[in-house]
């Protein structure tokens, strides 16, 4: 049976075939012959949006008995696990490790608020030699950087810990700590794998609104993106959804390799963490028996005396507590912004990060009421594109190639400290840049890949006045 025959309205194959053509078609594209009027953007990042966050809150109507659960949902997010639930730095939560990248969520997400990106201060130092951990920091971590987690695009010959290639490759192990017993693990090589330029970087994404975006219909998503692929010829444009096992469109991460909120909440807690759930029943890392120190799985329904509150287990809680935070609220529109806008859609920012329009996203009815019938302003196609040699990773999920991610969201963009997906830059301009190879500030960071379907739109950026310039970066911080 084929998608049309299924419901799915564009046929994804042949969306796939009109991607793998873009890089030839933009030699036709009225932007490629801008693309010498100006060698690089002139604007300035303003920087971090001040005042307060304007992200972090729940949905103001939901029902009395949702609301009964905001505080169980936000404690088990800015919960801190320990090993067994007696370390120092836990507060009666187990399960963490044997490999983690940190003890809790929103040690990850919490800029501008709980559930956001990367903060200003690098938390793995907070984590990584608590109660007597014997870690070593690695090399590409600082204290005023950004945090990211590390992958081996390729499985790097004689690592101390080997997965299969593009799997993050936790930075830490319990090894040392008051809570852990005799166990002994080693860290990854990860000077190894920097050594061989076999080191990539993820940082994480922001939470705000994804309840919003995990409804969007599949209809809408198709229909936007068979209007984006008919004009393929004139933009070299054309996205691709990732797909579920289900073969439905997934949504969430750099390469929307997840589906939902809960599969994205298990993933993450029990990668980052190293806590078993009942989605994820295994430790991550078995080698060693005396690492493994709690039953399986390590979180799991409370039998003893139940509650409302007590959902069947964290994962649920904390996809709750996604699905209720509301989208970020962009600053008021002012002449600039307004402009900016304006520059931003005619430029053709907006074929990727779809903006609001008369046929933007609208979420159907949903089991939240709160999440029914809302206009969905997330500036992202939620589709996979082709990006360049300078973005590439060289990593491989689900139908995602090693240059292509998801279109990020750009509500709550200005309240941002550290763009792309590994967090090279928190210059707002240079993230814009790095969207084409030609323009790339950090150089190729691999090759061998076609050229990046935003090459028109970069040149086109470049081709405006500084004046224009400025005022589609002043449009993007008041998002």
């Amino acid at each position: 049976m084929t998608d049309i025959q299924r419901g799915r309205g564009v046929s994804r194959l042949a969306a796939s075939r009109f991607l793998l053509t873009a890089a030839a078609v933009m030699a036709l594209a009225p932007w490629a012959l801008v693309m010498a009027v100006r060698a690089q953007s002139q604007a300035q990042d303003p920087g971090v949006r001040g005042g307060p966050a304007d992200a972090g809150s729940f949905f103001s109507n939901l029902t009395t008995d949702q609301k009964d659960v905001e505080g169980t949902i936000t404690s088990t997010f800015t919960e801190i696990n320990s090993v067994t639930g007696t370390g120092n730095g836990g507060t009666g939560n187990s399960g963490l490790g044997p490999r983690f990248n940190f003890n809790s969520c929103n040690g990850c997400h919490a800029q501008p608020a709980v559930g956001g990106a990367a903060p200003f201060t690098n938390g793995f130092f907070s984590v990584f030699d608590l109660d007597g951990a014997l870690n070593e920091m690695p090399s590409f971590e600082s204290e005023a950087g950004v945090m990211v987690n590390a992958r081996f695009p390729q499985v790097l010959s004689g690592n101390s810990y080997s997965i299969p290639a593009g799997f993050t490759q936790e930075l830490f192990t319990i090894t040392g700590r008051s809570d852990a017993g005799s166990c002994v693990l080693l860290q990854p090589d990860f000077a190894g794998g920097q050594s061989a330029g076999d080191l990539i970087f993820r940082t994480p994404t922001p939470m705000f609104g994804d309840g919003l975006m995990e409804i969007i219909p599949e209809t809408q998503l198709q229909a936007n993106q068979a209007n984006q692929c008919a004009n393929v010829n004139l933009t070299g444009i054309c996205g691709v959804p990732n797909l579920a096992p289900d073969t439905t469109i997934s949504r969430f991460g750099w390469k929307a390799q997840e589906r939902s909120a809960l599969m994205f909440s298990s993933a993450a807690y029990n990668v980052e963490e190293g806590v078993s759930t009942a989605a994820f029943p295994d430790e991550l890392d078995d080698s060693n028996p005396a690492c493994i120190l709690n039953g399986v799985p390590e979180d799991h329904f409370n039998f003893i005396n139940p509650s409302p509150h007590r959902f069947p287990g964290d994962p649920e809680r904390q996809s709750l507590f996604i699905r209720f935070l509301q989208p970020p609220t962009p600053a008021p529109p002012n002449f600039t912004t307004i402009a900016g806008q304006n520059e931003f859609n005619s430029i053709g920012c907006n074929i990727c990060h779809t903006s609001p329009s008369p046929t933007q996203f609208t979420t159907p009815q949903s089991a939240i009421s709160a999440l029914s019938a809302q206009n969905v302003n997330i500036f992202s196609d939620l589709l996979l594109h082709h990006m360049g040699n300078c973005l590439a990773d060289g990593v491989v999920q689900g139908l995602a190639q090693g240059d292509m991610f998801r279109t990020a969201p750009l509500w709550g963009v200005g309240q941002r400290i550290f763009f792309l997906h590994d967090g090279r830059t928190s210059n707002i301009v240079q993230a814009v840049e790095d969207h084409s190879d030609q323009w790339c500030t950090n150089g190729a960071g691999m090759t061998g890949y076609q050229n990046s379907e935003a090459d028109g739109v970069v040149a086109a950026f470049n081709a405006l006045s500084t004046a224009n310039q400025q005022d589609l970066i002043d449009f993007l911080r008041s998002l």
